[in-house]
């Protein structure tokens, strides 16, 4: 609900300050007072696009500011929550206009985008006037005011979900047959490949150790010749022999030596006996060194395989393995990818189906409802005097999409046998107003916490007519809050709360007043309605008779 609006230094308004209140509210006054700056100044804090010139003149700079209250559940909590703003029961809206023409904006007390205010009033206020492109006459609106209307939330979810399932799996079905396609390109290459791969089965780490193998069989040919010669000099011509005679000499003097020559013969010992051991691994590594060429160019010829093939591939040599088995996974892939296309072919039948049977069910659900509204449409229009014209939603075919595949448009003829086309088309000023009047009655209870704003939707009609549409304004304000500008005095008559707008010159400027009326005041601008300037006792007669209505 609007609880206030604080305008200053707009157009010819200096500084002024409303207090809204539930029910019906009527701003009244005569044409030019300023009625329509007040719906300017409001549709400028709300971030609607209108008119350039909006500071008042020698004034730096315009200022608006809207309190809104937010009951529990209010979807202006989410908008605000999505974008990050302080959500509380109160909502203040300012927005400041320079002279120059620069615009700020401020959800409560925080910077915010234009476009942040213009979704907060798509929850906070609705607009109805012969020129409105926002609400009921945007036929783009109608399919989801009629689903408001049909109560379609469950069909229209179940539906969405449908569609979102059709594309995941057309989307699945398009992607294996690409990655299909593209294997099916390659299918000569990956068969040779997997071939050649099979064939040499290079396994992890063989690289290396042949690399290892192969230099080692190098080597030996250079170093074999000193290790042979080494060989030789430990042996029993060289150093064995010669530790030998020196031993069995010492031991034949030992005797006579009175044990100087122990330790020496000791030592000798276990110098024969390390020589020994290293006798035996130089002979050792004289016979793993006994390389067969043939084995070396064995070993060459599978390392250089190796090592080409993994160029070939552009992998490494011990990923070779692995690099095989991808492949091998690729060609089971396209093995078995006429399998698969086919069970994905079969899900997208089954989601298509899915889809046509929930679109069915929420066409159905629009056609019951669209009977149902136009018959509400039918009563309603009786009491506004338009019972010979014909309202009627029509529902045709669309592109298929999330919300279904209806096309739906309210229109109307206005005489019998007319033919009937869109509600800003067909009908005239005053009948357009109690078109969109009626309609707004009977889609009412779908506009949970808006404030609704009727700017001069009774003009045209008068009398009687002029009743049942104050009549019917009163009865959507019971639910809720509406503000009506209106010239109308049976429409005023039906206010709980009464304003008039109107002008006044001061220190040789022209500023527009808004005072609020109550008692002999009401009656005196209800009776000038009637009268016009000069208010007779009669017009205040009948103005307290309206009043008591």
């Amino acid at each position: 609900m609007l609880r206030s609006l604080d305008i200053r230094d707009m157009l010819i308004i200096d500084r002024l300050e409303l207090d809204f209140q539930p029910g019906l509210n009527v701003l009244t006054g005569e044409t030019g007072a300023g009625k329509s700056i007040l719906l300017d100044s409001l549709g400028f804090v709300l971030g609607w696009r209108g008119r350039a010139e909006l500071v008042r003149a020698g004034a730096r700079q315009g200022e608006v500011t809207a309190v809104f209250e937010l009951p529990p559940g209010h979807p202006a909590r989410d908008v605000l929550d999505e974008a990050g703003l302080d959500v509380s029961d109160e909502l203040i809206l300012r927005r400041v206009n320079t002279a120059e023409g620069r615009k700020t904006a401020f959800v409560n007390d925080r910077r915010t985008s234009g476009d942040i205010l213009r979704r907060l009033s798509d929850v906070l206020v609705e607009l109805h006037g012969q020129q409105d492109d926002r609400g009921l006459l945007n036929a783009r609106g109608h399919r989801a005011l009629l689903d408001d209307f049909a109560g379609a939330a469950e069909a229209l979810a179940a539906t969405r979900a449908a569609w979102r399932e059709q594309a995941a799996a057309r989307k699945r079905l398009a992607e294996a047959e690409a990655a299909l396609a593209e294997i099916r390109e390659e299918e000569d290459f990956l068969r040779h490949a997997v071939a050649e791969l099979d064939a040499l089965d290079p396994q992890p780490g063989e690289e290396a150790e042949l690399d290892q193998r192969r230099r080692l069989m190098q080597a030996a040919g250079r170093i074999r010749e000193d290790i042979a010669k080494a060989h030789q000099a430990l042996g029993y011509d060289g150093a064995e022999g010669l530790i030998s005679n020196a031993l069995r000499w010492l031991e034949g003097a030992m005797d006579q030596a009175e044990g100087r020559l122990d330790a020496p013969v000791g030592a000798l010992e276990r110098a024969l006996n390390a020589l020994g051991e290293a006798e035996q691994g130089v002979a050792d590594t004289l016979e793993a060194m006994d390389i067969d060429p043939a084995e070396l160019e064995r070993v060459e010829e599978r390392l250089f395989a190796i090592r080409a093939l993994a160029r070939k591939h552009g992998q490494m040599p011990d990923e070779l393995g692995s690099y095989a088995e991808t492949l091998r996974g690729q060609l089971e892939a396209l093995d078995g990818g006429a399998a698969d296309l086919k069970e994905l072919a079969a899900a997208v039948e089954a989601a298509e189906a899915g889809y046509d049977r929930a679109a069915a069910a929420l066409t159905e659900l629009r056609q019951a409802a669209a009977a149902r509204l136009d018959a509400a449409m039918a009563e309603e229009l009786a009491p506004l005097k338009m019972d010979r014209a014909v309202f009627e939603t029509k529902i045709g075919a669309a592109e298929p999409g999330p919300d279904g595949r209806d096309a739906v448009a309210f229109t109307v003829a206005t005489n019998p046998g007319a033919p009937a086309g869109p509600l800003n088309k067909i009908a005239s000023g005053g009948e357009l107003s109690r078109f969109l009047l009626a309609l707004k009655v009977c889609l009412t209870g779908t506009d949970s916490g808006l404030t609704l704003i009727f700017d001069e939707i009774d003009r045209g009609v008068g009398g009687a007519t002029a009743d049942a549409v104050g009549r019917r304004l009163a009865a959507l304000a019971d639910q809720g809050q509406v503000l009506v500008v209106t010239h109308s005095p049976q429409v005023a008559a039906r206010g709980r709360h009464h304003w008039q707008v109107a002008k006044q010159v001061s220190d040789g400027a022209t500023l527009s007043r808004v005072v609020p009326l109550v008692g002999d005041g009401r009656v005196d601008e209800i009776a000038r309605m009637l009268a016009g300037d000069t208010i007779t006792e009669e017009a205040r007669g009948a103005a307290r008779a309206l009043l008591a209505g």
